[in-house]
């Protein structure tokens, strides 16, 4: 049986050949991947669509809404969420739709 340094040494090395073995395939990887990306004229949108990856936010957080509403008298507008603002709170709401 190897010895506690004779085994850290061994692990020293398969590490060393791990990274090495790692480095080959990623390079080989990424060749067919850019092959692949001049043969199809592919861009970065059409392998990664923005619309359907989270990247970090949660479903629907930092979307904009087109505004639903518009107040006549200023012109602000609201989009319909969250709490109404003055200007429509307790009206008829179908008065201020933006056509």
């Amino acid at each position: 049986m190897a010895t506690y340094k004779e085994l850290l040494q061994q692990q020293e090395a398969l590490a060393l050949k791990i990274e090495e073995a790692r480095k080959l395939e990623l390079a080989d990887a990424v060749a067919k991947v850019r092959a692949l990306v001049n043969e199809y004229g592919l861009t970065a949108q059409d392998v990664f669509p923005s619309g359907r990856r989270g990247a970090g936010k949660a479903a629907g957080t930092g979307a904009k809404v087109a505004p639903k509403y518009r107040d006549p008298a200023t012109g602000q507008t609201w989009t319909g969420r969250g709490k109404a603002p003055k200007w429509i709170d307790g009206q008829d709401r179908t008065r201020f739709l933006i056509a």
